[in-house]
C-alpha cells in the first residue's frame, strides 16, 4: 500500500495540468474494476495503466504465493507466456537491420541443420506472421499431458525432433497460430548470432532499456520475487504442473514485471531499439491482423475505441495468464499479469478501455 500511495502522489501532479485533466475518475473506475474481479477469483495479479508516459495505476492483488501467504505487488514476476514472442520479434527485426537476415530469407538459409525440402519454401516473415504452415508442436497429441512437456531439450534436438514436420499449407496462403514458427526463429538467432537467445535478449533489449526484473525464466534457478504459478480445478486452484523451459523457448519463456514492460512500451515509441521503418512492421497487420509477434485488436462498433488499431498480446504457461495491450492513438498501455490461468482477462482489459475512453 505505501508504494502505491508513493506512485500515486508521484504521477498525480503531473496528471492534473490543464494539457492532461484529473486523473480521479480513472483511478478510480480502474480501481472498482480489479477491486471487483479480484473478489470474484477473476483476477490474481498484478495490473498497470499508463498514459502518455505516466503510470496512472498500478495495484497487486492476491497472492504470489498461496502456501506462504505472500501478496503480489509491483515486484512480483510473472511468467508471461507467449508474450515472449514480441521480444522474439524485435530481435529478429535488429538483425534485419544489420544486414544478417532477410526477411524475404528463407528457413533453410540460416539454418543449415534443418529439412531442405520444407525450409527452402518457409521465408522468415512467414515465421514471424505464422503463416509457413509449419505445424505447431502443442497440437502433438499428448505432448503437454506426456512426458515430452516435462524434458530438457538442446535447440537443435527439438527443431528436428518437434518443429520439422510436413507443411499443413502453402506458405503465405493462410494463418495458423504455430509456437514451432517461433521456436525456430530463436534457433535462427542463436545459429546467426552464435550468441544464446537469452544473452540477445539482455544485450539489445532487457539492459538497454533497465528491464532488470525480465529474463528467461529457468525453473531451477532461484529467482526473487517470483510468483508460484496456480491452476484451476474442480477441487480448486492447484500448484501448476512443471514445464521444462527449453520447451516454450523463443515462443514463450520469459518472466517480468509490469513495471518492465512498461519500459518496454515506452521504448516501442521511439527509435531506441529500432528504427521507425522496421518498428512499425511489429504491428502492421498480415493474415487474420496479426502483425510481428503482435495482433492488432480492432475493436468492433460499440466497444471502446472502436475501429482504433490496438496492438496486443496474451500469453498461456501452466499456471500463469498475462494480456498487454498498446492504444498508440492515446499512448495508453494495460498489462495484466496473472499467476493462475484466469480467462478473463480480455473481459478485464475491455472494462479498462471503457473507463480509459471515457475520461480523457
Amino acid at each position: 500500500m505505501l508504494k502505491v500511495c508513493l506512485i500515486l502522489a508521484l504521477i498525480t501532479p503531473a496528471l492534473t495540468s490543464p494539457e492532461h485533466g484529473s486523473v480521479e475518475p480513472v483511478v478510480s473506475g480502474i480501481g472498482k474494476i480489479m477491486q471487483a474481479r479480484s473478489v470474484t477469483g477473476d483476477f490474481n495479479g498484478t495490473v498497470l495503466v499508463a498514459r502518455e508516459g505516466h503510470i496512472l495505476y498500478e495495484h497487486g492483488f492476491g497472492l504470489a504465493n498461496l502456501e506462504w501467504n505472500i501478496p503480489n505487488d509491483g515486484r512480483t514476476k510473472f511468467e508471461i507466456g507467449s508474450m515472449t514472442k514480441q521480444f522474439t520479434a524485435l530481435l529478429i527485426l535488429q538483425l534485419v537491420n544489420e544486414g544478417k537476415i532477410r526477411l524475404e530469407g528463407h528457413l533453410s538459409d540460416y539454418l543449415p541443420y534443418y529439412r531442405k525440402e520444407t525450409g527452402n519454401r518457409v521465408t522468415i516473415s512467414e515465421l514471424l506472421s505464422h503463416t509457413s504452415g509449419i505445424p505447431n508442436f502443442l497440437a502433438i497429441p499428448g505432448f503437454l499431458e506426456g512426458p515430452a512437456s516435462r524434458v530438457k531439450h538442446s535447440v537443435k534436438e527439438f527443431v528436428q525432433e518437434y518443429c520439422s514436420g510436413d507443411l499443413r499449407f502453402e506458405p503465405g496462403t493462410k494463418f495458423e497460430y504455430s509456437n514451432s514458427g517461433y521456436f525456430l526463429l530463436g534457433a535462427i538467432l542463436e545459429q546467426v548470432s552464435a550468441i544464446s537467445y537469452e544473452q540477445l535478449l539482455n544485450d539489445r533489449i532487457f539492459t538497454p532499456l533497465g528491464m532488470k526484473d525480465s529474463g528467461y525464466a529457468h525453473s531451477e534457478t532461484l529467482l526473487s520475487h517470483r510468483a508460484a504459478g496456480y491452476e484451476r480445478s474442480p477441487a480448486g486452484l492447484r500448484n501448476a504442473r512443471y514445464y521444462d523451459m527449453s520447451i516454450p523457448f523463443a515462443a514463450g519463456a520469459l518472466y517480468s514485471t509490469a513495471e518492465d514492460l512498461y519500459l518496454w512500451d515506452e521504448a516501442l515509441y521511439g527509435e531506441r531499439l529500432l528504427p521507425t521503418r522496421l518498428r512499425d512492421l511489429l504491428f502492421t497487420p498480415n493474415l487474420e491482423n496479426y502483425g510481428y509477434g503482435w495482433g492488432i485488436l480492432i475493436p468492433k462498433a460499440g466497444a471502446p475505441y472502436a475501429g482504433e488499431s490496438i496492438p496486443m498480446h496474451g500469453g498461456a504457461i501452466f499456471g500463469f495468464q498475462s494480456l498487454i495491450q498498446r492504444i498508440p492513438k492515446h499512448r495508453e498501455l494495460i498489462v495484466l499479469l496473472d499467476n493462475t490461468d484466469s480467462p478473463k482477462l480480455l473481459d478485464i482489459a475491455v472494462e479498462i478501455r471503457r473507463v480509459l475512453s471515457e475520461n480523457h
